[in-house]
């Protein structure tokens, strides 16, 4: 045989294992001789494959109804045994024994409650889901999906820059996460990105005629996969688009229609491509010897078949890549690979009879470098003809042992299975007389011995009663129907309140009591006291009558029987926990510890079987964690997410890809070092000429990109300060010179500082020019006179009751400055008027600065309720909590004590003067004006992110749900973007997220409600709803993965879940399925909704009395929002 032949036999094994492996994993059916039937009476097509099987097994009896919807989940405490016939549980129902019925009920209810402990996930539940995706099947010709409409990129390129060496991302472009996951689990494989990035097409490729060049697809694919993966390593972009690539390869799979594709046969299509392509460059560069192709090398393995056909025993090697495993059933990846590695019936394989049985096992002679599991979450539902998704949950380590399963350990695996088997036979019987003790009983119920004999133990030692419990109530009830309470007989001090003629002797007592007792008996309904028992009434059943002798006799027997059934359970418990520990260490040996395979990547599958999202948990052997590729999203993660997120039965995500590598073979992960230098190779130096240029051309794009948008805000920058100094230089202008007096002073220092290091002195420090013209003097001796007089006839508080408007200014602008800030400045000139009289307008304006931010420095620092939030009233306060630098805060204050609303009388005038000259002598390096702007406007972003807040709530009060979520939202997004920079720069994310989730709720409702009316106006309006408001925004809720809003998120599915079994109208079912999908899409890619509304604006003092009066009302919401 050749060489070229010898290829051609290996790829023909490969492939047609590879096609019987996808028809197995579609159709669910395990017989190899059927499967191999189907696939030559299709000649190798896959699709007409699958309907020859469907039409096959249609020919079968189905199930009736009740039996298929009967879980077939298998308990933990039962295991599988290879080619038994029977289960030991089954319950023989043909008959008329009762109890046979009885125990059959009590068996499926434990049976539930066992499931619903491994999983998570009742029965019903489980019917549910069947019912959702056969019906969303069996109108899918009526489904016309579009691609999801995934967030347009965002405007500003600092949001998609790479911060550092961060893992760059994949963009979503359309129904292509699966993409994304596959790829990015490849490409942390260094080995394979190396592979990839040295790989050049072979040179005879290029002479092929047209039409062949279009067979060689792959080639294309290569370069493209080449490009992606140079710009993963070295560009300056957050995340970058895989469009080319992606379109090349879905091209193979060509489709009417625009679903989501099966993400195995992508796959699978991407690693025969990436074989082909390297199996032509490998012929074209050999010398005489047999061709090596390194993915061949990389991910496929070889294992030896040992088995009985028809009595023939027989063994042949075969080669497999991605292995397949069943996971309905198995509670373990052991388990799954225990029972992958026999088909059939053994017996025979280790006797020396020759039977006519027929079976199989498998055993690994080469594993590969990268192991893969294709674990077959979905199954083929045979009974619908539609696939189906299976949420079990299913166990996997980080490290696995291969020893057990390799051909050089056969003999000493097959005495551990044996001896395995044995104890599970043993631990069995155990947990069958276990059972016993834990559910005792012959009826439907059944309660643990120890309780029974317990509750026995109360029941005879309760006090005896002599009197049957119905004695005392009439049994005779009025004509009225109710019937008349037997009141309870008068105390001793109701008694001795009686007149004596009723307490005077017996034979008047006997003769009064029957009557009494008539006037007693009255028919009165009392709620609250109606059901109680008689005081007198012992509280449980007890005893007629006990001796003291009977009791002891009873009390001894109980105590001794429960104390040896507690010996019993306990003796049983033990045993069963040595078994188990026993199973759990027999390959623990070192011997068998020779194969580790490290868990690399874990691909995962949330949603059903016809919509759903993946995403991909790859190790970072580097930084010792786990990192979460989900898309254009790349964060750090954690073993305990993974196994939330990858065991199964937790809400409906699950792996459906492990991949392994050996841990022996470091070369997989590790970093190319240079031949010259030693050096890592790192960022550009890892690729080659051609793709440096490539990716040297995309950043050059990007730092355009990056360049005109700083080209842009510093226009805008510029627009802005060339206002700013038009408006500085018009109120210099109509300003006079302040006076003199120099006193060096900060917001920070009482005192002056007259040790200062010899510099040119701050701004703060500076005295004020001297040149005061005469007018500024006499507006000085008139302020001083003036302020000495209001000082007598009034305190400083008093100040702010008083409204001093200027000779010439309207009433509206008095109202204008009245301000919380003005307020605040009016107060702390009016207790520094004394230093104003002594000293001059200077020195009292230090005393009034320091003054006013003693104060809010007092505000920041207090712990108060959300509605008297001093941020909204006072910007300081606001850069106080959020540490803003000194500077921002000396200018900003300095700004508000040079307001011109402040000159309304002589005093105020002349500080608010030497304030303007202050401003005036701040140099251009003292103050970073671009740091200032960006802090004054997220002071703004603050105060708009209220308005959003508070608007949203009062629309919810209203309960007007509609308008009020759009606000909601934003308000949302905008504060979470402010809590991202500091924890005081937005307000209480948990409050803001409770009405969110609120209100989507009873959007929900109300268009439940709207659905559930029939009518064709309501129900279109309701749909509308759910379309436009409510579904775009579910991904909000899901991306941040948070408890509550998941549990929201399941409560709004489940509710519309819960109309799939219940009778409706044609036209109403076709909406319902139709709808259906786009609720139970679990992407979180953000779909595009309405623009943020309009909000307007509102003054200080108008913003922070509604903010109060909202927030006040909250105070009476649940604990829980609060």
């Amino acid at each position: 045989m050749t060489v070229e032949q010898n290829v051609l036999q290996q790829h023909s094994q490969k492939h047609q294992q590879t096609l019987l492996n996808q028809l197995r994993e579609v159709t669910g059916t395990t017989d190899v001789q059927l499967l191999q039937q189907a696939l030559q009476v299709s000649n190798g097509d896959l699709a007409e494959a699958v309907a020859f099987l469907t039409e096959k097994n249609a020919k079968v009896p189905q199930q009736d109804e009740a039996t298929y919807y009967q879980t077939s989940q298998v308990a933990s405490d039962r295991y599988i045994s290879v080619g038994s016939q029977a289960d030991t549980n089954v319950i023989d129902l043909t008959g008329d024994d009762k109890d046979d019925l009885q125990r059959a009920i009590a068996l499926s209810l434990e049976e539930s409650n066992r499931a619903f402990r491994e999983t998570g996930i009742t029965d019903e539940e489980q019917a549910i889901s069947r019912v959702l995706e056969a019906s969303i099947a069996e109108n899918k010709a009526s489904l016309k999906r579009t691609h999801t409409e995934v967030w347009s990129d965002s405007p500003n390129p600092y949001d998609r820059k790479r911060i550092d060496t961060c893992p760059v991302g994949l963009k979503n472009v359309g129904n292509t996460c699966w993409f994304s996951a596959v790829i990015q689990s490849l490409f942390n494989l260094l080995e394979f990105q190396r592979l990839v990035l040295n790989y050049s097409p072979p040179a005879r490729v290029h002479d092929l005629p047209r039409n062949q060049k279009q067979e060689h697809r792959n080639l294309p694919f290569m370069q493209e996969l080449r490009n992606l993966f140079s710009l993963m390593v070295g560009s300056k972009r957050k995340y970058v688009d895989p469009s080319r690539a992606v379109e090349i390869l879905k091209d193979a799979f060509k489709s009417s229609e625009s679903q989501q594709q099966d993400v195995s046969e992508f796959t699978h299509k991407l690693l025969d491509w990436l074989e082909d392509a390297f199996q032509m460059k490998a012929e074209e560069d050999r010398e005489g010897e047999k061709p090596k192709n390194p993915m061949v090398e990389l991910f496929y393995g070889r294992f030896l078949a040992v088995g009985v056909l028809e009595g023939k025993k027989f063994e042949n090697t075969e080669m497999f890549g991605q292995y397949p495993l069943q996971v309905n059933g198995f509670k373990d990846l052991h388990e799954c690979l225990e029972a992958a590695m026999i088909e059939g019936e053994i017996e025979s394989l280790h006797s020396a009879e020759n039977s006519a049985r027929s079976g199989q096992e498998h055993w690994f002679t080469e594993l590969p470098p990268v192991l893969t599991f294709e674990l077959s979450r979905f199954e083929f539902n045979q009974a619908l003809g539609r696939p189906e998704k299976i949420h079990n949950k299913l166990e996997f380590p980080s490290m696995l042992y291969m020893d057990r399963y390799m051909d050089r350990n056969r003999e000493i695996t097959r005495i551990k299975r044996e001896e395995i088997r044995r104890l599970k036979e043993h631990l069995t019987l155990l947990q069958q007389r276990l059972e016993r003790y834990l559910s005792y009983g012959s009826g439907p119920k059944r309660f643990p011995l120890a309780d029974v004999l317990q509750y026995a133990m109360e029941f005879a030692s309760s006090k005896p009663v002599c009197t049957s419990p119905v004695e005392d109530i009439d049994s005779s009830a009025p004509p009225g129907g109710t019937t008349g309470q037997l009141l309870p007989p008068p105390s001793t001090a109701e008694q001795d309140s009686l007149p004596a003629m009723e307490t005077s002797g017996p034979a008047s007592g006997l003769s009064a009591a029957p009557a009494v007792a008539q006037q007693q008996r009255v028919p009165i309904h009392k709620p609250f006291t109606q059901s109680r028992l008689p005081p007198d009434l012992p509280m449980h059943p007890a005893p007629r009558h006990i001796t003291e002798e009977e009791l002891r006799v009873l009390e001894s027997c109980l105590h001794r029987w429960r104390s040896e059934v507690g010996n019993d359970t306990r003796d049983l418990q033990g045993s069963i926990n040595r078994i188990h520990r026993t199973i759990d260490l027999m390959y623990s040996d070192k011997s068998m510890m020779q194969v580790p395979y490290r868990l690399h990547a874990v691909l995962v599958h949330e949603g059903q079987a016809n919509a759903g999202h993946y995403w991909a948990y790859i190790y970072d052997p580097h930084q010792r964690c786990w990192m979460k590729y989900n898309d254009i999203s790349v964060t750090k993660s954690s073993w305990e997410e993974l196994v939330r997120d990858s065991f199964g039965g937790y809400r409906n995500a699950s792996a459906y890809c492990l991949m392994y590598i050996n841990d022996k073979k470091p070369f997989l992960i590790e970093e190319e070092f240079d031949k010259e230098t030693g050096q890592i190779l790192s960022g550009m130096d890892k690729l080659p000429p051609d793709l440096k240029q490539y990716v040297k051309e995309d950043n050059e794009l990007f730092g355009k990109e990056i360049e005109e948008w700083d080209a842009l805000q510093a226009r805008k920058a510029q627009q802005e300060k060339l206002a700013l100094a038009a408006a500085a230089a018009s109120a210099a202008a109509s300003s006079s010179a302040s006076s003199s007096s120099p006193q060096p002073m900060s917001i920070e220092s009482s005192l002056p500082d007259n040790t200062a290091p010899q510099q040119d002195p701050e701004y703060m420090e500076q005295p004020s020019p001297t040149n005061d013209s005469k007018h500024l003097q006499e507006d000085t001796e008139r302020a001083i006179s003036r302020a000495a007089a209001e000082q007598e006839e009034r305190s400083p508080e008093a100040l702010l009751n008083a409204s001093f408007p200027p000779p010439s200014s309207p009433q509206p602008e008095v109202q204008a400055m009245m301000t919380p800030n003005m307020q605040g400045i009016i107060m702390a000139i009016g207790k520094s008027s004394s230093v104003y009289e002594m000293n001059g307008p200077e020195a009292a304006f230090f005393k009034a600065i320091k003054l006013e931010y003693a104060r809010l420095l007092r505000f920041a620092q207090e712990d108060t309720p959300p509605e008297n939030d001093y941020r909204l009233q006072h910007i300081i306060v606001y850069f106080i909590q959020n540490q803003a630098p000194k500077k921002i805060l000396e200018r900003t204050l300095l700004t508000q004590f040079a307001d011109r609303n402040l000159a309304f009388d002589e005093r105020c005038k002349s500080i608010m003067n030497v304030a303007r000259a202050k401003l005036d002598l701040i140099k251009p390096d003292e103050v970073n004006m671009d740091e200032y702007e960006m802090w004054h406007q997220t002071y703004r972003n603050f105060r708009e992110t209220t308005i959003f807040m508070m608007s949203g709530l009062e629309l919810f009060q209203k309960s007007n749900y509609m308008e009020a979520l759009m606000y909601l939202i934003y308000s949302y997004q905008y504060n979470k973007e402010l809590l991202s920079k500091g924890l005081y720069r937005g307000h209480d994310e948990e409050i803001l997220g409770y009405y969110r989730r609120e209100c989507l709720l009873k959007l929900n409702e109300q268009a439940a409600a709207m659905f559930e009316s029939g009518e064709e106006a309501e129900v279109s309006t309701g749909l509308g709803i759910m379309n436009e408001l409510v579904v775009p925004c579910i991904p909000l809720l899901l991306i941040h993965d948070t408890e509550r809003d998941l549990l929201a998120v399941e409560d709004m599915r489940n509710r519309w879940c819960s109309y799939l079994g219940q009778e409706m109208e044609s036209n109403l079912q076709e909406k319902l399925t139709d709808f259906l999908p786009k609720l139970l899409d679990c992407s979180t890619e953000i779909k595009s909704f309405h623009d943020p509304p309009k909000v307007p604006a509102y003054s200080t003092l108008e913003l922070s009395e509604r903010f109060s009066r909202i927030m006040a009302a909250l105070g009476r919401v649940p604990t829980e929002a609060r």
